[in-house]
This record gives C-alpha cells, sequence and structure tokens, in this order.
C-alpha cells in the first residue's frame, strides 16, 4: 500500500512539473480588452476563455512546436506557431472580420436584385410585379434612377448612352441579341422571361473589369441555382398561353416554360393607332438544365423565338404609308460551370453561341440579314486571405453578320462584316478594414476589326462612415467596337470610348434605403456620319465627342406603413453630343432632362390581393425642327404614364391578375418626322411619333400545381 502511494505522489508531482503555463491578453485594433475570447492549442482540450480586462491563462502538457489559437465572434482567426518551452507572455491584437454583414460593399452604379447580395435596391419579386412592366424585366429597371423612358425603343438608355452601350450577360455570358423584333418607332421588349432567373445585378457605370464592349453599362441576369421543388405553372392571358415546368433529381434539375402569343384577338376588341396587316405573333420558350457536381455547378440554358408581324405605318414624305413586315428569328445556348478547385482557387467558365435572323420587307423592298455570334469565357479566383482576393480571366467574342438588300428595280446591295475580340483582365478586392474596401483592375482587348488593343483601368473604393452609411467613388475607362449599323457599311473605325467618374452615398436602415450618385462621363472618338442615316454611300468618321453629367436619387422604404411597399426614383442629366450628322454639340433625341417615378404595392388582406400603382414621369425630349435655324431646338410635351394593377388570389395557387398602362390615356409625343421638302408656305410639314395604342390592357390567371401547395405565381406577375 505504501508503495502505491509513493507512485501516486511521484506521478502527480511529475505531471504538474511537466504542465507549462500560457499566459497572455487578447485586445482589438485599438488596445482595447476583447471578453471572452477563445484560446487553445490546436488539436488539444488545453486551452481558457479570456477575463474581463482580455488576460488569459492555462496550463498544457503538450510540447515542441504548436499551433495557438484566438478566435472571437467578428474578428479575424489568428492563428500562432508557437514552441511550448520557449513560449513567454504575449498580448493578441485581433482584427475585425470583413466577411460580416455590417462591412462595407462596392456600391457605386451598382442596383442588385437577389437574396445574397447586400446592396439590394430591388428583390427579384419587385422585377415582374411592378405596374406597367407587363412582365417584362427592361420595364421594371426604367422604374430606377440613371434611366430613360424612350417610349417608342423599349431598350435600356443609361446616363446618357444610347441602347446598343448596354451589354447583356446570362450567367456571366454575353448574349448578343438581347431584344425581341420591332419595327421603326415602336417598342419592343426584352427576349428573357423573368420565372428562370434568381436575380439580377444592373451596373448603370464603374463597372467591373470583368466585362467590356459596353460605353454605358451592363445587366447581368442570373438563373436560379436549385429550385426549391417540382411544379407546374400553367397561364391563360388575353394576348396568349403559357406552359412551366419543373423536375428535380437527386444532382439535377430541369425547368422550361414556353409562351404563344397572338394580339390579333386583343387588337380586334382595343383600338389601336397603327394598322397591323397581321398583328403580332411569337412563339418562344426557355429551358435550364442543372447538375451538381461535388465541388461545382454545371448550367445550360437554351431560348429561342420566332417571331412575325406586319403593319402599314404613315410617312409625311409619301402618299402611301410603308408597309413593314418582319419575320424574326432567335436561338441563343449558353453553358456555364462555377465550382471550387481547392487551396481557395475557384473557376468560373462558359461559352455561348447566339442566332438572329430577320426577313423583312419594306414596301416591295426586302432586307434578309443574319448574325451569328458566341463568347468563350475563363475566370479563377484566388482567396488569399479574407481581405485580399485577386481574380483574372479571358473572353473571346465573335460576330458573324450578313444583310442582303433588294430593290424589284434589280439592285440589290449585300453588306456585312466580321469580327473576334479577345480580352485579359485581372481584378483585386482589397479590404483594410471592414470600413474601407479597394477594387482595383485593368482591362485589354484587342479587335480584329479595329485592329488595335485598349487599356482600361477601372477602380473603386468605398468607405463606412456610420452604422448606416457608406461613401463610394469609381473611376474606368471603356471602350466599345461601333454598331452594327456602321459596321455593316465600313471597317476602318477606332473605339469609341467613355470614361466615368461616380460618387455615391448610400443609407440602409430597418427596410429603407437612400441612394444619390452624381456622375460624370467623358465620350470620346464617337462616330461621324455624312447622310440622314448609315447606308451604302455613307462617309464615316471617329471625330464626335460628347459628355453626360447628373444626379441619380433613389428612395425605397418596406416597413414604415405596414402592407406597403414603395419606391422613388429621380434622374437629372445634362448631356450633350457631336456625333452622327450632328451639325453641332447638342442634346440627343433620346434624352430627358428630369426622369421621376413612383413605385407601390399594397397587399389588401381582407380581399387577398396586392394593389399596384405606378406613375412615370420625364420632361420633354428635344427633336430638330426645320422651321427654325438653330439645330435641334424643339422639345416634346413632358410624357406622362400612370399604371395600375391587380393580383387576386382566388385560392391559394389561382390567381387572376389585371392591369392597364397608361390609365389616363395620355397623348405621349416622342419626336416628329418631318417632310424632306417645304410645303408651299415654305413650312417643313411634321407628323407626331405617338404610342401605338392610349392604352394597354391585360387580364391573365395563372395556376400552380407543385409539391407544397402552397406556391403561387404572385412572384412572377
Amino acid at each position: 500500500m505504501k508503495s502505491v502511494l509513493t507512485f501516486l505522489i511521484l506521478f502527480t508531482v511529475t505531471t504538474i512539473t511537466a504542465q507549462t503555463t500560457i499566459k497572455g491578453k487578447v485586445t482589438d485594433s485599438k488596445g482595447d480588452p476583447i471578453i471572452a475570447a477563445n484560446i487553445y492549442i490546436d488539436g488539444t482540450y488545453d486551452g481558457t476563455t479570456s477575463a474581463k480586462d482580455g488576460t488569459f491563462s492555462f496550463t498544457t502538457t503538450t510540447k515542441g512546436s504548436q499551433i495557438l489559437v484566438i478566435s472571437f465572434l467578428s474578428f479575424e482567426e489568428v492563428r500562432q506557431h508557437i514552441v511550448i518551452e520557449n513560449y513567454k507572455t504575449q498580448t493578441f491584437k485581433l482584427r475585425e472580420d470583413v466577411n460580416t454583414l455590417d462591412a462595407v460593399v462596392i456600391s457605386a452604379g451598382t442596383f442588385s436584385a437577389g437574396d445574397n447580395t447586400k446592396v439590394t435596391a430591388l428583390k427579384p419579386l419587385d422585377i415582374v410585379t411592378t405596374a406597367g412592366s407587363a412582365g417584362d424585366i427592361i420595364a421594371a429597371l426604367q422604374t430606377l434612377p440613371g434611366t430613360q423612358t424612350v417610349g417608342e425603343s423599349g431598350r435600356l438608355f443609361v446616363r446618357g448612352g444610347e441602347a446598343d452601350e448596354t451589354q447583356t450577360f446570362v450567367d456571366g455570358i454575353r448574349v448578343a441579341q438581347p431584344y425581341g423584333a420591332a419595327a421603326n418607332n415602336l417598342p419592343t421588349r426584352g427576349r428573357f422571361s423573368p420565372f428562370l432567373f434568381k436575380g439580377m445585378t444592373f451596373s448603370t457605370g464603374g463597372y467591373s473589369a470583368e466585362y467590356g464592349e459596353a460605353l454605358s453599362s451592363i445587366l447581368l441576369l442570373n438563373t436560379i441555382d436549385e429550385p426549391v421543388q417540382e411544379q407546374t405553372d400553367i397561364s391563360l392571358m388575353t394576348v396568349g398561353l403559357g406552359l412551366g415546368n419543373t423536375q428535380k433529381w437527386n444532382k439535377s434539375s430541369l425547368s422550361f416554360n414556353m409562351a404563344y402569343v397572338n394580339l390579333e384577338p386583343y387588337q380586334d376588341l382595343i383600338p389601336q393607332n397603327v394598322t397591323w396587316n397581321k398583328p403580332y405573333q411569337s412563339l418562344s420558350g426557355e429551358t435550364v438544365y442543372r447538375y451538381k457536381f461535388a465541388n461545382g455547378l454545371f448550367k445550360a440554358y437554351a431560348a429561342f423565338d420566332h417571331a412575325d408581324f406586319s403593319l402599314n405605318q404613315n410617312d409625311i414624305n409619301t402618299l402611301q404609308p410603308v408597309r413593314t413586315g418582319i419575320d424574326n428569328s432567335n436561338l441563343y445556348v449558353n453553358t456555364s460551370y462555377k465550382g471550387i478547385l481547392g487551396n481557395y482557387w475557384s473557376v468560373h467558365t462558359g461559352l455561348s453561341y447566339g442566332y438572329g435572323h430577320n426577313d423583312i420587307g419594306l414596301n416591295a423592298n426586302s432586307v434578309t440579314n443574319a448574325e451569328h455570334s458566341s463568347h468563350m469565357k475563363l475566370k479563377l479566383k484566388k482567396k488569399f486571405t479574407n481581405r485580399f482576393k485577386l481574380a483574372f480571366g479571358a473572353d473571346y467574342f465573335i460576330t458573324d453578320f450578313n444583310e442582303d438588300y433588294n430593290e424589284p428595280t434589280g439592285f440589290m446591295y449585300l453588306s456585312g462584316y466580321y469580327n473576334s475580340i479577345g480580352a485579359l483582365y485581372a481584378e483585386a478586392d482589397i479590404f483594410f478594414s471592414k470600413d474601407l474596401a479597394l477594387k482595383a483592375g485593368l482591362r485589354s482587348s484587342y479587335s480584329s476589326i479595329v485592329n488595335d488593343a485598349t487599356i482600361e483601368p477601372r477602380t473603386a473604393l468605398a468607405y463606412k462612415v456610420g452604422e448606416k452609411g457608406q461613401f463610394s467613388l469609381a473611376y474606368g475607362d471603356f471602350y466599345q467596337t461601333p454598331r452594327q449599323d456602321y459596321l455593316k457599311y465600313f471597317k476602318n473605325f477606332e473605339y469609341e470610348k467613355t470614361a466615368h467618374y461616380i460618387l455615391n452615398y448610400m443609407y440602409n436602415y430597418n427596410g429603407c434605403t437612400f441612394r444619390a450618385e452624381g456622375y460624370y462621363k467623358d465620350y470620346d472618338d464617337l462616330v461621324k456620319f455624312n447622310t440622314n442615316m448609315p447606308q451604302f454611300n455613307t462617309t464615316f468618321n471617329n471625330n464626335g465627342n460628347g459628355f453626360a453629367k447628373g444626379l441619380d436619387l433613389f428612395w425605397r422604404d418596406n416597413k414604415t406603413l405596414k402592407n406597403l411597399e414603395y419606391w422613388v426614383s429621380y434622374s437629372y442629366i445634362d448631356s450633350e453630343r457631336y456625333y452622327r450628322n450632328y451639325e453641332t454639340s447638342v442634346t440627343p433625341s433620346y434624352i430627358a432632362t428630369h426622369n421621376f417615378s413612383v413605385v407601390t404595392k399594397y397587399w389588401i388582406e381582407s380581399l387577398k390581393s396586392q394593389v399596384g400603382i405606378t406613375h412615370s414621369f420625364n420632361s420633354g425630349r428635344p427633336f430638330d425642327n426645320p422651321n427654325e435655324v438653330a439645330f435641334m431646338n424643339g422639345k416634346t410635351k413632358n410624357f406622362n404614364n400612370l399604371s395600375i394593377s391587380w393580383a387576386w388570389l382566388l385560392s391559394q395557387q389561382k390567381i387572376v391578375y389585371f392591369s392597364i398602362s397608361n390609365v389616363t390615356g395620355n397623348d405621349n409625343v416622342f419626336g416628329y418626322n418631318y417632310a424632306n421638302t417645304p410645303n408651299t408656305n415654305g413650312q417643313f410639314a411634321r407628323e407626331a411619333i405617338r404610342q401605338p395604342a392610349d392604352r394597354f390592357f391585360f387580364v391573365g390567371f395563372f395556376w400552380t400545381i407543385s409539391t407544397d401547395k402552397k406556391t403561387n405565381q404572385l412572384e412572377n406577375l
């Protein structure tokens, strides 16, 4: 017994004397103590938590080289190599974690819609529930500041830029033909249904070095990664029919939708301001296939549509109306892969092919054109630390366009072009703290048709000035090859280019968002020509220039009043251009100085209904009146559009939807066409460019059949 006690005493003494005490203190970067931080030897149970004054002390029996770990919520973890026998008391300063929800974000020039972004201005639901948007993503975006409502076009015009200065991407891959077919001075729609997209990012300027070939802005549409459930959507509408279905398997899923639109029955009932020989008809569809790998996600997206119509349009210069007929077919296929490569590397790659074909009849003349386009993309990203990330990659674009013009007299003209563009870029995200962040990048591209390379620096800085507000600055150079209308007749162009300067303030608190953004854009090398419209005998050059400057304001409130959401947008713009066939530098005809819109949505529980009201206002736009000496001296009257919508939940999965655009029937005028020669009084007669109809009525029934028996299409209306 005595020997056993002796052994235990010796063992205890030996064990105690073999332990080493680890002491220290934990503070933040200002030296203030951090209470309850975790401190431990990695791979052991030896550790403790810091006291009220930040000090800690614990013993360990480990020997030799070890890793001491210090961690605390919202601070970066410290992992320090120590040698137990040589350890001396230390003070550890923890840095704030830049990945926390309240960290600063780069917000200059960017609006986002999605569930995973910290700068969200619109929710995915908003893209299509806005009264007056009629399910068109582009129309919903036109309620945001920085955009122009150009009623005779329907396309996206941003901060003084023309529609072709905005590029559209699906899952990061470019879409060469994002709009449907339309005749002269009639509005078109975006080709994409909102049903398959989880969100979007809309940059009004100063965008990332990852994207190019856009002087003004980019629109990024992201398809849904993983559908929640299997479901079928059926739509019966006054303008056509729709059908959608989603199937899920263990690692993959497939979604598709199809739509048939025929405006003939509608136009038989509702008076139109346009004489239709054959009202608009279209058949379209989209599909997304997704497959989950162990460390990545593959997507294949495809969209097609075919549309045809014919109408008579009055022309001030001809006795008879001009008969215009268009038969358009479009196909777009896109594959992409996003995955993790290990050791904090990630990859995003993909390719696309687009084909657009038009058969156009203009009285007895005919035009046939076809465009083949493709985009290949590779992007690699490395996360070195939470504070430094580097991305770099390459793009390759191909465009092949051909057009045949034929007249009954036998005159014919063949035009077209082939252009390939290769681009390289690199961009770094640097967080100096969770209040200060920098994004700096460089892009360079080479166009075969321009035969020159660009150097395009981009940078953005964001600083958080409190819990609710932050400032952002952005600068960038942007280049773009001239538009298709010019390239098909002339090849010896230079790049058109612009520089963006942006100052942004954003306030975000308790369901309310305020943004104020001032900007300046400096255009150079814009295309000029010497005829009324670009044609085969036109002389072109790159001697144009211009500028755009302005202020965009945005306010959104989701919580102040129960069941009411609303946002208000205002834009002021001052812009002039010396380009096209302009005699001097003036404000282009598509720009209104003041743009205002207010969007409201109110849920009425007792009626199981959502009521929406949207009002858009634009001040008058300039036009050239040949009866006046000054160029572009005329101005249209102000534009007003009040639209309402009502969605009634007939049952949980059945909805009746009703909307009217331009309820008041305001006679909006977008400009004037003037006669080429004066009349007997020496005056040039004119004809107004008006809306194709005073109002647009829409009634639809939407039925969802899903696994949970709860989902409905309210968010898609």
